[in-house]
């Protein structure tokens, strides 16, 4: 209601403002004395050229706008307007046979523009001085502003015209050099990013915003560190990309992320090539109750399958993946089952109702120690449950199967990872006989994920530490839930058949240092508030991962981010009839049995590593 009658009463703001234009058109025109017959002229015109300039803004949608926010290009906009306004005012006048002095129609267009104009400029000013909340007795906390670019400069308006925020921004750091020694709203660009230091020690700073939503990680990460070390604590804008409609507020900043500085840049997909082979088609996803399958489901959505098929053993993770793509898909036609990806007969009836074109498989035990001590739970699971959507895929002619893996597939020291290897195998070679094309991807550790090292640290990290890491030099690749996703789709659309697919996961990350970073980021000095305790390998534990079996057996592909490792060759028949062979004697072998098994399909597998390890380092201390 309040909207409506602020758009009545600018327009009539505008029409008294037009009226006395036009009067002073002809005031101005006529030397302050107007004749008697023009000032008859004036009173037989004024509101056929009012009438006409009202609608021009009308028109153009000028009283839609929300003033108080008015910009340049705002003001820009309107004299343009006014300027189109003028012209069909006198064209309709010369339409009418009605002819004035020539000099009215630019007198007119100049004082429109000038009163038009400044009534909005006026009005903005005078809502931002009235917006001002005067607090008494409050404490401002001192800001610098890392950034003078557009993001910096409206930040910086932002937190002016907000002062119950508590915040007071006193300088800024660019690395442009034309900003140095220039201000923004009166705030100095004082320095550069490496002179952050000294001017949170000159300028008695409390609080560091960093204000370059396209900056690569690197540069916040440099931020970070320098602040760190002074104990100031650092907010950030969110990226660019993430910012949804690009608009920058105080609602904006936010506590800086570990996300903010593991992730990499955004990754870069090729929408068509995926919109291609998913839409309108019948996608499943199994495990799509985890964090990447629920992930995945969220992103495949987006690409409208004709259907998606959510299978998972656990039913309240999926029942909140299914709420939540009904809310934000209403129009998909969305299908949660919980089964048993073990249960073969369960399987093969629900492919064949279902008759999926693509899978998913997300599915899996993953955590490495849980595995080693229920080393028959992550066979029968990851390789015999693996086995069965293979077979069901391959009986029903599904298009393509992609295979979520893990470098701890690679070389593996764990149950867990060597399970992955065979589930690898598995893809491979029965890929040589099936007209499905069979996939897999592999990844390192995803960050936030179910189980994941973050969210462990950051509950030590409440409860007051200790953070508990395993190995002083214990190195771990990461990525973020959505690019890790993203690139499992993005491999998806590549794929030929019998692929592994490996993603650049970048340079791996000392956990000590991870844990370091998130102690700062929660405001705490590592080993001083917060102490780090070593507690040594896990079991199935190894100190490094590695995305490839061998370094010289991998090909590029036309995805910056993605490449294939060439296959290693398995005998499909001794490897099939070998997991068919002692899949019903699975349960009936001890601990050292099932890795004997193991380990007569990856010959590979090392369940001795940490010992080998322990043995190194002995010798290393003896000499």
């Amino acid at each position: 209601m309040w909207k409506n009658k602020r758009k009545i009463l600018l327009l009539l703001i505008d029409i008294i403002l037009l009226n006395i234009a036009y009067f002073l058109a002809f005031y101005l025109r006529f030397d302050y004395n107007i004749p008697h017959q023009y000032f008859l002229l004036y009173k037989k015109t004024f509101y056929i050229v009012v009438t006409v300039t009202v609608v021009t803004f009308i028109f153009f949608k000028q009283y839609n706008k929300i003033w108080r926010y008015a910009s340049l290009h705002d003001i820009m906009d309107l004299i343009i307007f006014t300027t189109i306004g003028s012209a069909m005012a006198a064209f309709v006048l010369l339409f009418l046979q009605i002819h004035l002095p020539r000099s009215i129609y630019p007198l007119y267009w100049f004082l429109s523009a000038l009163l038009i104009g400044g009534s909005r400029i006026a009005y903005r000013s005078y809502m931002e001085n009235s917006s001002k909340v005067k607090v008494k007795n409050i404490k401002y906390k001192k800001v610098l502003i890392v950034g003078a670019g557009d993001a910096g400069r409206i930040l910086v308006r932002e937190i002016k015209n907000h002062p119950e925020t508590g915040l007071k921004p006193v300088a800024i750091v660019d690395d442009d050099v034309s900003k140095l020694h220039r201000s923004i709203d009166d705030v100095p660009v004082v320095g550069k990013i490496d002179d952050i230091q000294e001017v949170i020690t000159e300028k008695e700073i409390d609080e560091v915003i960093f204000a370059i939503p396209s900056a690569p990680r690197t540069v916040l990460k440099k931020v970070i560190d320098k602040c760190s070390e002074m104990r100031i604590k650092v907010k950030t804008l969110p990226a660019i990309y993430e910012l949804v409609d690009g608009t920058i507020s105080i609602s904006s900043i936010r506590d800086v992320d570990i996300n903010d500085l593991l992730g990499r840049e955004p990754v870069k997909i090729d929408l068509e090539e995926i919109s291609s082979y998913i839409k309108g088609k019948k996608v499943m996803v199994t495990g799509g109750g985890g964090s990447i399958g629920s992930e995945l489901c969220r992103q495949i959505a987006r690409f409208s399958p004709s259907r998606l098929i959510i299978l998972d053993i656990y039913e309240n993770n999926m029942y909140e993946v299914e709420q939540e793509l009904k809310r934000k898909y209403p129009e998909l036609d969305v299908i949660c089952l919980v089964a048993n990806i073990r249960e073969e007969k369960k399987i093969n009836k629900i492919f064949s109702e279902y008759t999926p074109d693509i899978v998913f498989h997300a599915a899996a035990h993953k955590h490495v120690p849980l595995m080693e001590v229920s080393p028959h739970e992550a066979i029968k699971n990851n390789v015999y449950g693996t086995l069965n959507l293979v077979k069901v895929s391959d009986l029903y002619n599904v298009n393509r199967f992609v295979m979520i893996s893990t470098d701890k597939a690679v070389n593996p020291t764990s149950v867990m990872g060597a399970s992955k290897r065979i589930c690898e195998m598995i893809i491979q070679e029965y890929d040589k006989k099936s007209k499905t094309e069979f996939v897999a991807v592999r990844f390192g550790n995803v960050l936030g994920s179910n189980g994941s090292v973050i969210p462990l640290f950051k509950k030590q990290i409440a409860e007051g530490g200790p953070v508990t890491v395993t190995h002083e030099e214990i190195k771990r690749y990461f990525m973020t839930i959505p690019e890790a996703v993203q690139l499992v789709i993005q491999a998806g659309a590549m794929a030929k058949g019998g692929e592994i697919f490996v993603l650049d996961m970048g340079e791996p990350v000392k956990i000590i240092d991870l844990a370091r970073t998130l102690i700062r980021l929660s405001g705490f000095e590592p080993d001083v508030d917060i102490p780090i305790k070593i507690i040594g390998l896990r079991p199935g534990e190894k100190l490094f991962e590695e995305l490839l079996i061998s370094d010289d057996k991998y090909v590029s592909t036309k995805h910056e981010k993605i490449f294939i490792e060439k296959p290693v060759s398995v005998d499909y028949g001794d490897l099939i009839l070998t997991l068919e062979k002692y899949k019903d004697k699975i349960d009936d072998m001890d601990e050292d049995e099932i890795r004997e098994f193991i380990k007569s399909l990856v010959p590979e597998y090392n369940p001795d590593y940490q010992r080998s390890l322990m043995e190194e380092v002995a010798a290393t201390e003896i000499e």
